[in-house]
C-alpha cells in the first residue's frame, strides 16, 4: 500500500444529478485516490473541511474502459469514488454551497 497523505486522498467533487439530490441527505461524492481506503477517506475529510464529522464512507472502484485509437488499444484509467455520510450533528461541506 502507498504512503498517502490526507491531503492526496480527495482528487475533485463529483457534480452529477444523484450527488446533488444526495446533498439533502448529508451525502458527498469524491473522487479518491486509488489505493485510498475507508479510514484514509475519513480521514482526510475530517482533516480538509473543518467541523466535520464523517458518520460512513462507501466506496466503489471502477475499471478502465477499453479504447481504441487506429491499430493501438489500452485503457483509460481506472477511478475509486466514495460516498461520504456526515453525521446530523456536523457542518455541512462549503465546496458544494453555492451549487
Amino acid at each position: 500500500m502507498a504512503n498517502i497523505q490526507y491531503y492526496d486522498v480527495i482528487l475533485k467533487p463529483v457534480i452529477t444529478e444523484k450527488s446533488m439530490a444526495d446533498m439533502a441527505f448529508k451525502k458527498y461524492t469524491f473522487l479518491v485516490h486509488t489505493e485510498a481506503n475507508k479510514s484514509q477517506i475519513r480521514e482526510a475529510v475530517e482533516k480538509m473541511f473543518a467541523g466535520t464529522k464523517v458518520a460512513k464512507v462507501n466506496t466503489m472502484n471502477s475499471e478502465g474502459k477499453k479504447c481504441r485509437k487506429r491499430n493501438t488499444v489500452g485503457r483509460t484509467a481506472a477511478t475509486k469514488k466514495a460516498i461520504v455520510q456526515l453525521t446530523k450533528d456536523s457542518k455541512e461541506i462549503e465546496v458544494f454551497e453555492g451549487l
